[in-house]
Parts: structure tokens; sequence; C-alpha cells
């Protein structure tokens, strides 16, 4: 059972990233990124690009990855989103659908559909406590943390974060307090790109790469961004602790691969029982 509990734990802090950087995504801007998987993918490649064929360290190849995911994910916006932006959530949406297929196929063309892997030393796992921990989970867990950490920094003691936050619950007002929205969107989309590339760089660590590596994580992270309050991106994290705990838990009853059963079954639940989420609240009451 602790071995669950922690594997479920590590698999939380794997889906808490996508879905911090979908809720945040949005918060601001009011439509569900569908492309939050290619997002994935894409960072996840493009740190690989770094890492393996130019043979740069893990840790700088990340920095340039995010770089370049970010780079790519400002062009997106500047392309497909804010053409839309006096259109509807539903209209961006298909948008985004249409932004994951393009990402997806580009990697695909350029990397082709073999798994890789990064270009890190084999380590033993490590006993403790009579867990077994494997050195791509103690990864995992320091990364997360430290990256939650610095968003809630920035969200909670930054000009940045208060703008991003008044952009959040009323544009117009905060563009008539002299916040430019197009600075804010700007910024959560550098900090969404960057996020979702991170977790691509765990994901792969944590597995293999390759081009549907984000598309397996699109239902998960939408169910922990919907369990949390999906308009509160912190309470995401949350969402993604609950649904990794529970998933894990659920081969007590179940294969293992049938877990993403328990995704379907904690979203429409949650739909039914409670569509703002655990800590979000309704926008609309009638």
């Amino acid at each position: 059972m602790a071995q669950l509990l922690f594997n479920g734990l590590v698999t939380g802090l794997l889906i808490a990233l996508p879905a911090l950087s979908l809720s945040l995504t949005f918060s601001v801007l009011r439509f569900a990124n569908y492309a939050i998987g290619a997002q994935i993918t894409l960072g996840a490649y493009a740190v690989y690009l770094f890492n393996v064929p130019l043979g740069w360290p893990l840790l700088l190849s990340t920095a340039a990855g995010m770089v370049l995911a970010v780079a790519v994910g400002l062009l997106v916006q500047a392309l497909a989103y804010e053409p839309l932006r006096a259109r509807s959530s539903v209209t961006r949406l298909v948008a985004s659908i249409g932004v994951a297929l393009a990402l997806e196929n580009v990697v695909r063309f350029f990397a082709g559909n073999s798994p890789r892997g990064y270009g890190v030393e084999i380590a033993r796992p490590l006993r403790i406590a009579g867990l077994r921990i494997n050195q791509e989970q103690i990864t995992i867990m320091l990364s997360v943390l430290v990256a939650l950490v610095l968003v809630w920094v920035v969200f909670r003691f930054t000009r940045l974060g208060r703008a991003m936050r008044a952009v959040a619950d009323d544009a117009d007002l905060a563009a008539v307090r002299g916040i430019r929205r197009g600075r804010v969107v700007a910024m959560v989309w550098v900090l969404a790109s960057a996020l979702a590339t991170l977790a691509g760089v765990l994901i792969g660590l944590d597995a293999t790469l390759d081009p549907q590596m984000g598309w397996n994580y699109v239902l998960p992270v939408f169910t922990a961004a919907i369990l949390g309050g999906i308009a509160n991106p912190m309470a995401a994290v949350a969402g993604a602790l609950t649904l990794g705990i529970a998933s894990e838990l659920a081969t007590l009853v179940m294969a293992p691969h049938y877990r993403a059963i328990v995704a379907f079954l904690v979203m429409a639940v949650l739909l039914l029982v409670r569509p703002s989420g655990l800590f979000g609240k309704q926008w609309v009451a009638k």
C-alpha cells in the first residue's frame, strides 16, 4: 500500500504541471487548450534535439528546449489564437484541436514513430523504508516541487502575478487600470509552454519519447484541472495529486492498463455533481 501511495504521488506530480498549464491558460484566455498534449510532446522532443543529437547535458538541454517551445507557443498564439480573440470559447477550442494535430504531425515528420530516450545514465533504484524509489522518481519530485514553488511565488508576490489575476477576473476592468492584456497573454503562454516542456521531459524520463506521449495525458490533465477547479490554477495541483493516487489505488481491483478508466469515471461524476470542481466556483448563478 505504501508503494502504491508513493507511485500515485509521483504520477500526480507528473500530471500536475500540464494541469497547471491548462488551468492557467483557461483562467486568462477563457478557452480549454486541447493542444496541451501536443505541447508536452513538442517540448519533450525539443529537449531531445539538444540532448542526444547535439550531446548537451540534460539540464542545459531542458533550458534550451524550453526556449524553443516558448517561441513556438508564442507563434501559435499570434497566428492561431489571437485572430480568434473575439470568437467564442468553442471556436478557440476547435482551433486548439487543429493546433494539436499540426504540432503532433510536425514532430512525427521530423522524429519518426520509433520510441526514443534521453541520454542519461542508468542508475539502480534506492530502497528507503521499504519503498523502491527510482532515480527518475526523485528527479520528478524535486523538479515539480521547485517549479510549483516558483509559479506560486510569481502568482502571489509579483506584478505579473497580480496582472494575471486581474485579467482573469475582469479583462476590461484590468485594461481600464492600465494593464496590457497582450503582454499578460504573452507571459501566460511563456509560462504554459515552459511548464508543458518540463512535464514532457519528466514523462520522457519516466517512460520513453514517442509522438503520442502527450495525447496519452490529455484526459488525465483535463480531469485533474476540472477536479481542482479549472479556473483556479494552483487548485489543479491538488486535483492532479488526487487523480494520481486514485489511479494507482485502482490497480488493487483492476489491471494496471485499465487505469485510464479512473479518469473517465472521475470526470463523469464530477461534471454531474460539481462541475466547478472541488475548489472552483460557479461563474453564473441562476
